[in-house]
């Protein structure tokens, strides 16, 4: 019996592997998709790169040898070859518009980004599935449809909406946080928290809504089941049945919608970080844009695209590994 047990415990290990594996090439094909699109879509932009960036008092020898420096002479084939093949290699090119690496700008922006999408998350992860199980505790009575409400608000709204109004709240009439969300190196711990306050605000809004509905949701499915009610039976208090049963068996979809909310947060932040001027990979992106600084803009939507795939990647990983009866649909 031992060694039948063990038998299987290894072909459901070998089989989550291969469904773990099938996941990472199906990113790995998306992700190569993504790259085509970010490529072809700078190309097709209006105007030239050179002549837009030397101007029109540019000579056309100057233009035809920074076409060259730029490789734009070579069929954009070859040109696509060569910079996914320097990307995968670490090497995102030269910035067109002060000349330094593409690499060393972008990683203090990343940090930032990341540092701004993980203290949102600190905040609004445990207060979503906080919010989620006193919302399926108090299931139909005015606290849950006073949340629901509050939690609609704040997905209807777009998110430089919410953040002029935490501005004119917290910044203009109370004065309590920066308006502007400026850091640097130099600044302490404390002192970036307090600077990032309004807009890691905005994200937990937004994001919080979200969690907090799919964590209800979840819960409310869970509670359905038979062995919920044959606790209600033996007279086990709601508060433990939700907390100590239903919730746990609802990890999977709330463990898909909290992933899918962090990607977001480190992908979706562009506006934020435009309202709060805030120095990250983002609004590093809007500025590339508007000085076609190509490099910079390819490079910035290809990592934005890689840190989604993976974050969903684990969300799928995570979903698989904590709801056997997911991963055994998916085997067959």
């Amino acid at each position: 019996m031992s060694t039948h047990q063990t038998r299987e415990e290894k072909l459901n290990m070998k089989q989550v592997l291969w469904l773990i594996l099938k996941r990472i090439g199906a990113s790995l094909i998306t992700l190569f998709v993504i790259s085509l699109i970010i490529f072809i879509g700078v190309e097709l932009l209006p105007g030239d790169v050179a002549e837009t960036i030397l101007g029109q008092s540019a000579t056309p020898d100057t233009v035809e040898a920074f076409r060259k420096a730029l490789k734009l002479d070579l069929p954009p084939y070859i040109r696509y070859g060569v910079w996914l093949s320097d990307f995968v290699h670490g090497d995102f090119g030269t910035s067109l518009a002060n000349g330094r690496a593409v690499a060393g700008l972008i990683s203090w922006r990343f940090a930032n980004t990341l540092f701004l999408a993980m203290t949102t998350a600190v905040i609004a992860v445990p207060l979503a599935v906080f919010l989620g199980m006193l919302a399926a505790f108090y299931r139909n009575t005015f606290f849950d449809k006073l949340i629901s409400t509050i939690t609609l608000s704040f997905i209807s709204f777009p998110e430089f909406f919410i953040a002029y109004i935490l501005i004119t709240l917290f910044s203009v009439q109370l004065n309590l946080f920066p308006s502007m969300a400026s850091i640097n190196a130099s600044m302490s711990l404390w002192a970036k928290f307090y600077a990032i306050m309004l807009p890691a605000l905005t994200l937990t809004c937004v994001v919080t809504a979200h969690m907090m509905r799919q964590t209800r949701a979840a819960i409310i499915n869970v509670l359905a089941s038979a062995y919920i009610e044959m606790a209600e039976v033996k007279g086990i208090k709601r508060l433990r049945i939700i907390t100590m049963h239903a919730f746990p068996n609802s990890l999977s979809p709330v463990i898909n919608v909290i992933a899918l909310n962090l990607a977001y947060l480190v992908v979706g932040v562009v506006i934020v970080e435009v309202v709060f001027v805030y120095p990250g990979l983002g609004q590093l992106l809007v500025d590339s844009v508007a000085k076609r600084d190509i490099p910079v803009v390819q490079a910035s939507g290809l990592i934005f695209a890689a840190a989604y795939i993976f974050l969903n990647l684990m969300a799928d990983v995570l979903s698989m590994l904590v709801n056997p009866k997911l991963r055994q649909s998916q085997l067959s």
